[in-house]
């Protein structure tokens, strides 16, 4: 019968045949993708790209009108000895307004003395002062000053002093982010490379999937700042993009070569080995990248710009990493053939394995297999068990002090603030615009708004008010009770936004950054839904049109439903309640970082889709071939098991080092894919999936007559062309005859038969 028609060998095939052509035009288009994203520069998103709801309404006002609020800046004074009554910390004061207006760089300084920022106990008190020029650029300008009261620190020894603000705070997870960027990095190549060598246990076949996997990742950030034109991208993205492709990348090129190894092991020439690999493995990849792309597009209905760059950069380097795996990979192993093992490391040496129908499972397997129903209990409960802490998930934005490590100078000094001077870092900002905002009737609702506010104990001083006159809009700063993030200030801002503006500022917008925190989470929880469906649905579509079953589409989607559900009960315990928070170097903040359980969500029901379709895949290989329903489970798990482990350890080791680094947010998205991934690549896949479908039996294959329309999509390798002539040397079968152990014919009529593929 002649084989269907497969892109995965086509491609393989055309890429084999003009091996410079595809090596040569890879190179091309990551360099070409460099030199255009370096020259046009990567696009970030502003401030108002992040809003949402009513504070996102309160930022395109002052937009709209031109109007920017400069960034603002605290100094905080603190004496353990001194009170701020006695000359010492008088003078004090007085040289740090001093030393900030001598850098020129500040405007607005306040006198604490003046404006009441003094605290109780008579301790601290507070310089507040708001940075010139655009407030976009501010972190970049805002080191002279931050110098000038080091230098003022060092002149006081009975005082100390720390300096937070909305530049140094960025400027913080600026250097940050970069630092850890630069540490993810150079640990996560070098790890990756370990296991690899493990894995292969040959320098060549090791190097070359991180080399194509480090050129994609290159070439998806060339894309990126192109595409970041249109989607601007959050400081972050560029990290997440390097996390998944690394991942995906180095993926894709191990369940390529292993396959390859796997033929040439069962007797194959090396042209007949890489069709296969072409027609199965690279098929698996074809429907695991755009499968991990559609979930990720699900990211574009959440309603937030930040996530919609999320989405573009993990799209792009997705398809990137897969279309180099089924072109330049297979281009480059045609040149070396068996010089892929070049390399040996002493100690190392692998042998790819054959596995036959015949072979017997392992100790795991043979216990699954023998007792389905008592091993598909246990795996359901312990997954069930660690997603039991999830039910309490409590997500919010967290603050400045919660992202970076708690011996942070800068987060020691936020806390610091928010702890003496609750709600000064972070007041609510009302946007007032009338016809004239200098009229009796405008004076007056703005009067009456402060003394609204402060009676009703939800607002306290200083009340801020800053007149645009041009614009006829008035900004007003209200410090609200509470520590600016806890339930009393939530409760501060309903009472603002439901009653105090209302009744004396009409509907004017509240802002501000607890407004535009919580509006960022109702918006995250009512796209939830939305995400949650499109992602389910289309997956279920694609594993439906891949197998041909809506058993295996639904089992599919129930798994990696399993493999979320316990990541983010890991994330809860470790992150919110502080179970075992110690290990992973942090101090439980309390809470999610808010965007991270629908982007978890995402990625992880992508990724877990590469590992269900490589290994079903396998299982219908056999089932194609007439084996039973359970031999033909055992076969595809057993022939898989290698890889899948091999490739799940990689993955987990790169999620690992991101669950180092210092940013809170990092270490959540780090803990909670390599738990899930590692779950899923052993307990799914090596007892739930196989426990699952042996108890389904033949069911697993269901498809109602309706849906006989769908296309029968080949599973095994490509049959070859038959030979020209009748020939007394054996003749090489499909990969279905080679399970079954048929010799091999002569490797020209291999090639002929890849060629004409």
């Amino acid at each position: 019968m002649a084989s269907r028609r497969n892109l995965a060998a086509s491609l393989g095939a055309w890429s084999a045949r003009h091996r410079k052509t595809a090596l040569f035009g890879w190179l091309f288009a990551v360099v070409a993708l460099t030199v255009l994203g370096s020259m046009v520069g990567q696009k970030s998103l502003t401030e108002a790209d992040y809003g949402t709801g009513e504070s996102g309404r309160a930022s395109e006002i002052l937009i709209d009108a031109g109007i920017t609020t400069p960034a603002p800046e605290m100094v905080l004074v603190h004496s353990d000895g001194l009170t701020a009554d006695q000359a010492g910390f008088r003078k004090a004061v007085a040289d740090a307004i001093t030393a900030v207006d001598g850098t020129g760089l500040a405007q607005g300084i306040g006198d604490p003395y003046k404006t009441g920022a003094v605290s109780e106990d008579g301790h601290d008190a507070l310089i507040q002062f708001t940075v010139k020029g655009d407030p976009e650029t501010a972190p970049d300008r805002i080191q002279p000053v931050v110098d000038a009261v080091t230098r003022t620190d060092r002149a006081n020894a009975d005082v100390t002093y720390g300096q937070y603000g909305a530049a140094t705070g960025l400027l913080g997870i600026n250097d940050a982010l970069g630092e850890d960027f630069a540490g993810a990095e150079y640990t996560a190549v070098p790890v990756a490379l370990g296991i690899l060598l493990v894995v292969f246990g040959a320098l060549v076949a090791a190097v070359l999937p991180l080399i194509l996997a480090i050129t994609a990742c290159v070439a998806a950030m060339g894309l990126l700042a192109l595409s970041s034109q249109l989607v601007p991208v959050d400081a972050m993205t560029s990290s997440v993009l390097f996390l998944m492709g690394l991942a995906v990348g180095v993926d894709y090129c191990l369940f390529y070569i292993r396959r390859e190894r796997e033929e040439r092991a069962a007797g194959r020439d090396p042209q007949t080995a890489l069709q296969i690999a072409a027609a199965t493995s690279g098929r698996s990849v074809l429907i695991s990248g755009l499968t991990v792309a559609v979930a990720m597009a699900g990211m574009f209905l959440s309603g937030l710009t930040v996530f919609e760059g999320f989405a573009m950069a993990t799209i792009e380097v997705v398809l990137i990493a897969v279309l180099g795996s089924m072109t330049v990979l297979p281009a480059v192993m045609a040149m070396l053939g068996d010089k892929v093992n070049a390399g040996r490391i002493p100690g190392l040496r692998r042998k790819a394995r054959v596995r036959t129908a015949n072979d017997k499972p392992g100790i795991l397997l043979g216990a699954v297999l023998k007792a389905p129903a008592l091993f598909a209990l246990i795996g359901i409960a312990g997954m069930l068990a660690l997603a039991s802490p999830a039910l309490s998930m409590k997500t919010e934005k967290l603050g400045f002090d919660q992202l970076l490590p708690a011996d942070n100078v800068t987060a020691q000094t936020a806390g610091r603030i928010e702890k003496v001077f609750p709600g000064a870092p972070a007041p609510a900002q009302i946007v007032y615009q009338t016809n004239d905002i200098t009229s009796p009737a405008a004076t007056k609702a703005i009067a009456d708004f402060q003394q609204t506010a402060l009676a009703s104990g939800q607002v306290k001083k200083p009340i801020d008010v800053t007149l645009h006159k041009k614009e006829n809009i008035a900004v007003i700063n209200a410090p609200l009770a509470g520590d600016g993030r806890n339930s009393v200030s939530t409760g501060a801002l309903d009472a603002l936004r439901d009653d105090i503006v209302p009744a004396t500022l009409g509907d004017a917008p509240v802002g501000g950054d607890l407004a535009f925190s919580v509006d960022y989470n109702d918006q995250l929880k009512s796209s939830i839904v939305p995400v949650f469906a499109f992602v389910m649905g289309i997956s279920f579509l694609l594993m439906l049109t891949c197998f041909r079953s809506v058993v295996i589409a639904i089992t599919a989607i129930v798994l990696n439903l399993l493999s979320v559900a316990a990541a983010y009960g890991v994330m809860t315990a470790v992150f919110q309640k502080g179970w075992g928070d110690e290990l992973v170097g942090t101090t439980a903040v309390g809470a999610i970082e808010s965007w991270m359980p629908l982007f978890v969500f995402v990625v992880l029901f992508g990724l877990s889709m590469d590992y269900h379709v490589f290994v079903v895949s396998r299982i219908r290989e056999a089932h194609d071939r007439g084996l039973e329903n359970k031999a033909a489970v055992a076969h595809g798990i057993r022939s898989t098991a290698g890889v899948v482990t091999s490739a799940g350890l990689i993955m987990v080791a790169v999620f690992a080092v991101f669950g180092t680094l210092s940013m809170q947010d990092f270490k959540q998205l780090g803990v909670g894919l390599a738990v899930a991934v590692f779950l899923d690549a052993t307990l799914v896949r090596a007892v739930l999936l196989p426990s699952v479908m042996v108890l389904l039996g033949r069911s697993n294959w269901w498809l109602p007559r309706w849906l006989g329309w769908l296309p029968d999509l080949e599973h095994g390798g490509p049959e070859p062309a038959a030979a020209p002539r009748p020939a007394p040397q054996p003749v090489a079968q499909s990969f279905s005859d080679a399970v079954a152990e048929a010799p091999s014919r002569p490797a020209a009529a291999a090639e002929r038969s890849f060629a004409a593929n």
